[in-house]
């Protein structure tokens, strides 16, 4: 059964910067892509990054472009999302999930972890 531990959350002044990781077990192929969503209470789940299995393809939302990179090291079956330049519209529960493309909707993701609560204080 896959599972997947996000771990890194916290709390930072605006301008600061995070490292959020997903770390996954119970598959033995990296053959799934990772997607990094978040959701802020009273808000709707943002995708906010996903990175392609397959060619390390990465997608970013327009909120976090340039600001944001998605990483994975497949040995250690972990992904990671480097935050810079947090705002305090940033603060959010931050989850990672599974799919078989990054280009599935958010609804057919699957494998969700618990998530790590990050707040940026202006």
């Amino acid at each position: 059964q896959v599972q997947l531990v996000e771990s890194g959350g916290g709390s930072v002044q605006a301008g600061g910067s995070l490292t959020l990781s997903c770390t996954a077990s119970g598959f033995t192929k990296a053959y799934y892509d990772i997607g990094w969503f978040r959701q802020a209470p009273g808000q709707e789940r943002e995708r906010v990054s996903c990175i392609s299995s397959a060619d390390g393809t990465t997608y970013y939302a327009d909120s976090v472009k340039g600001r944001f990179t998605i990483s994975r090291d497949n040995a250690k079956n972990t992904v990671y999302l480097q935050m810079n330049t947090l705002k305090p519209e940033d603060t959010a529960f931050y989850y990672c999930a599974t799919a078989r493309t990054c280009d599935y909707p958010p609804y057919q993701y699957d494998n969700w972890g618990r998530g790590a609560q990050v707040t940026v204080s202006s």
